[in-house]
């Protein structure tokens, strides 16, 4: 068996970036530019004022009143010079006319008719926004590499961007195996169970940012479950659960030898997810994953995770691993690492953990009820207040109560 990491290694070695397409400014959310963008202008394009106001020369204002002369809207620029000891009222945005350097607030100003007088004292050059102060022309805004969030976006707007390249996302058939097999809709009958496995897997490829492509069940046959590899071969990427294992009716590995693929390796020192498989067969990378709902997500998240960030430009592959302080014991009594569903919370700077109790394999609620991986080492056990690694799986606004 390889380790966790052994495994990932290897795997990422046969991993490639994709090819780029070209899509609205918009479409580009969520990914990745292979290219610099560069500030085609100043951004602000010139002085402006950040704060509905009156705009004045500060040198020459002697005294704490000055007479309006002017109006100055956002979207206009004033070419007239204004003289010393005036002021023009001025919007937020709008351009500052010449002879002034700088804005008071009108809250901070009491009129008395055309004239205004300040209510405290105002600083020179305040409430301005300098030329360029946020980008100078031909300055590198965003690298190429850079993970396009809702900011870049904004950014390439601002820039005048309208469509750009991005990595385009990977292609992710997906196939589950066993004659045991009903589609979701169907009623189980003895001795069958619904296929969810193709579901979760796919919600996973989304989450990622890919797109997942159904393949349906291969019954336990060699030639069928050859036939349904075959069809996935188009995509980027096939990932497959069940079969995997050294069973009877396990075909798996020998249907990817059948069709010309080569088995890297099959399993993995780790609990749960042992059966793996990784192969690269005509080109395209395959991922055979176990059978039980848990072993398949968690290798997903290890394995298959990464290699479609990779695959789409993207440079930070793995989700973060921090320290937690337990809050119950905990024990390892296997010779393999053992990644235990945990839920974690942050209180008081640090994490704290539980886990989500009985760790079948197949107990998919435990999936569900945790937002972590506690990771254990083999032959461990660990007290209350004892710090352990855990691996972060979902840490945004729908995790409210687990973040407090």
């Amino acid at each position: 068996m390889v380790t966790i990491e052994e495994a990932q290694r290897t795997i990422l070695e046969h991993i490639t970036t994709l090819e780029t397409e070209k899509v609205s400014v918009f479409q580009g959310l969520n990914r990745v530019t292979p290219e610099d963008h560069i500030a085609p202008w100043d951004i602000p394009a010139a002085d402006n004022s950040a704060m509905d106001g009156y705009a004045f020369s500060h040198a020459a204002q002697g005294g704490d009143r000055l007479r309006v002369t002017g109006f100055l809207p956002a979207g206009e620029v004033g070419l007239v010079p204004v003289p010393a000891g005036e002021a023009v009222k001025i919007m937020t945005g709008a351009p500052i006319p010449p002879g002034c350097d700088t804005v008071v607030p009108i809250e901070d100003v009491e009129k008395e008719g055309e004239w205004i007088r300040f209510t405290r004292t105002v600083k020179a050059g305040s409430h301005v926004r300098k030329r360029a102060e946020d980008i100078r022309s031909g300055d590198v805004v965003i690298p190429a590499g850079a993970l396009l969030r809702p900011q870049e976006i904004g950014m390439l707007s601002a820039m005048g961007t309208t469509a750009l390249a991005v990595y385009r996302r990977a292609r992710v058939a997906i196939l589950a195996t066993g004659d045991e097999l009903l589609e979701p809709g169907s009623t189980p009958a003895p001795g069958k169970i619904i296929n969810s496995n193709s579901y979760s897997l796919a919600a996973q490829v989304l989450d990622v940012g890919g797109d997942p492509v159904l393949l349906g069940i291969a019954p336990d046959a060699l030639d069928a479950t050859c036939d349904k590899i075959r069809s996935g071969l188009n995509a980027d990427m096939l990932v497959i659960s069940g079969g995997v294992s050294v069973g009877d009716r396990d075909f798996v590995k020998e249907a990817i030898e059948k069709l010309g693929g080569s088995v890297t390796f099959w399993k993995v020192n780790v609990k749960p997810g042992k059966p793996l498989a990784f192969a690269m067969l005509q080109g395209t990378p395959v991922f055979a994953l176990a059978g039980n709902p848990v072993g398949a997500m968690v290798a997903f998240e290890l394995f298959v995770r990464p290699s479609i960030l990779k695959s789409m430009g993207r440079r930070r592959l793995f989700r973060p691993m921090v320290k937690a302080v337990l809050q119950e014991p905990a024990a390892n009594k296997g010779k393999r690492p053992h990644l235990v569903r945990g839920i974690v919370s942050l209180r008081d700077d640090r994490y704290h953990v539980s886990t989500t109790g009985n760790q079948s394999s197949g107990r998919l609620s435990s999936m569900i009820q945790g937002n972590g991986l506690i990771r254990l080492a083999p032959e461990a056990s660990h007290a209350v207040g004892d710090e352990v690694e855990v691996l972060l799986l979902d840490w945004g606004s729908e995790m409210g109560e687990a973040l407090q």
